[in-house]
């Protein structure tokens, strides 16, 4: 007998976080490491699970008036250079191509850390009158990033996105698109990849280089730990100033259009693994699942079993669910613990005992909860099913949110809960850096958002006893 093939184990999370994150990483087979150091390598699965979420925010963007466009990925060092900020903000990460060919190049060209700088070139040069605008831009890319630490879809430095960049005749408008577009995101996390957020405006401290303002949703992973999950920036006219981009205005006089950009990466991966995995190995929701369905044939070689599992999904792909089969020679148990590992939200299994009554049984993959339904209520069961597995997992990451956020009125108290139970610490805040970076180095928390949900929760800053501006969220991030 051929020796049975085993699924690899995953390290808790309970012992080590990290560990866990990267086994899962590797053995739910989503990434691999690539020969460049600090690159990854998206595996199919991986890139199945980013595709759908590509096909569903795509839909969205559309909905709006977007439209996908594809811009160079090499920047002249000289047009980085235009917006001091930006190129401020980007040096450090920025790896430069100097060869082209056996000839050195006059100018050193960036590969893109974003792509401001080319959508403002290319405005400047076709922008012209105020019929033209909205101008509402969207590609699917990737940027690189030359990152000191590594960790894969959570900081790597090449990495998958979309960027929006938007152009608009007044600021209203374009303050109502970097509003709209942070929704937009905020609702994707938690109607789809079924993770709470808290949606909020970035300390000047942390907002994007350049930028007026950058909103952003922030989540909680159940380590307790912040992962900042999408943002969306308003540039004001400072961008449109420093790269020439004008329009003949509705007064016939040249204006400067107001500018906006937003963007979400291969990142939310990493929050899907963190906010819902288990010590099995990944779960997901059922809306990005490469695998919503995989069915699994007992006692398979048995007459008619494989005819009927076979049925089953023809009938579930039919109705359109992503559906597999599993009819290979491994173990039932080599079996569930494979899918499991890959997060596949529901399992249907079917045997000689269930062909006899009729019937097949559903395993939902977040709490293992078991029902046996009648073959002829299949589509509608497993509809429901998969329902419950995306409310379940909402639900769960909902109650960790919501348990672990804390008000704190002293800077010592919001280090003393940080230390002993993590998560979200809420405070009010002067405004000033110098408290804000004094919660840093002192309790070891960055600042994460001043949430557009506000509370009052006293009169003064927690940091220096002055009166409050805002209240804010702290907390460890990724």
């Amino acid at each position: 007998m051929a020796k049975e093939k085993k699924v690899e184990q995953i390290t808790d999370m309970e012992v080590d976080f990290a560990q866990w994150y990267t086994d899962i990483c590797r053995k739910a087979e989503l990434v691999e490491y690539a020969s460049v150091k600090g690159f990854t390598i998206l595996r199919p699965y991986g890139y199945a699970i980013w595709e759908n979420m590509q096909q569903l925010m795509d839909a969205e963007f559309k909905k709006t008036g977007h439209v996908n466009v594809a811009m160079p990925v090499l920047i002249p060092e000289s047009l980085l250079k235009k917006e001091s900020e930006l190129v401020n903000g980007f040096a450090p990460e920025c790896a430069w191509v100097t060869m082209g060919g056996n000839e050195e190049l006059e100018e050193r060209l960036a590969f893109r850390p974003t792509s401001e700088t080319m959508f403002c070139d290319h405005w400047s040069r076709v922008l012209h009158s105020y019929r033209e605008l909205p101008m509402l831009y969207n590609q699917w890319c990737s940027v690189i990033r030359w990152e000191k630490t590594t960790r894969p879809f959570l900081r790597s430095r090449e990495f998958w996105w979309q960027e929006g960049h938007t152009i608009h005749e007044t600021a209203e408008e374009a303050q109502a698109e970097t509003e709209q577009q942070l929704n937009c995101y905020a609702d994707f996390y938690e109607n789809v990849l079924a993770i709470p957020v808290v949606r909020g405006r970035k300390t000047e401290k942390e907002k994007f280089a350049g930028a007026e303002a950058t909103y952003t949703v922030e989540c909680m992973m159940k380590d307790r730990k912040a992962l900042q999950g999408a943002t969306s920036h308003y540039f004001g006219d400072k961008f449109s100033r420093a790269y020439g981009v004008t329009f003949t205005g509705r007064d016939n006089k040249l204006q400067y259009p107001f500018q906006t950009s937003w963007g979400s990466t291969t990142r939310m991966i990493g929050a899907v693994i963190m906010a819902h995995g288990d010590n099995n190995g990944l779960v997901l929701p059922p809306k990005i699942a490469p695998i919503q369905v995989i069915i699994l044939p007992v006692a398979q070689h048995k007459p008619g079993v494989l005819e009927a599992a076979s049925a089953l999904r023809d009938r579930l792909k039919a109705a359109g669910v992503r559906v597999q089969m599993d009819d290979s020679d491994n173990s039932m148990g080599w079996k569930c613990a494979q899918y499991e590992m890959k997060g596949v939200p529901l399992r249907v299994e079917i045997g000689p005992r269930d062909m006899e009554a009729g019937q097949c049984v559903l395993v939902r993959r977040n709490d293992g909860e078991k029902t046996v339904v009648a073959l002829d209520a299949l589509e509608a069961a497993v509809a429901e099913q998969l329902e419950l597995v995306q409310k379940g997992l909402y639900e769960k990451a909902k109650k960790n949110l919501d348990e672990h956020t804390y008000a704190a009125y002293s800077l010592e108290e919001a280090k003393e809960l940080q230390e002993q139970k993590g998560g979200f610490i809420k405070t009010m805040w002067c405004g000033e850096l110098e408290c804000e970076l004094k919660m840093k180095e002192q309790a070891g928390m960055s600042s994460r958002c001043m949430p557009l949900q506000q509370e009052k929760l006293g009169e003064v800053c927690a940091c220096c006893g002055k009166p409050a501006k805002t209240m804010i969220y702290w907390g460890v991030a990724y």
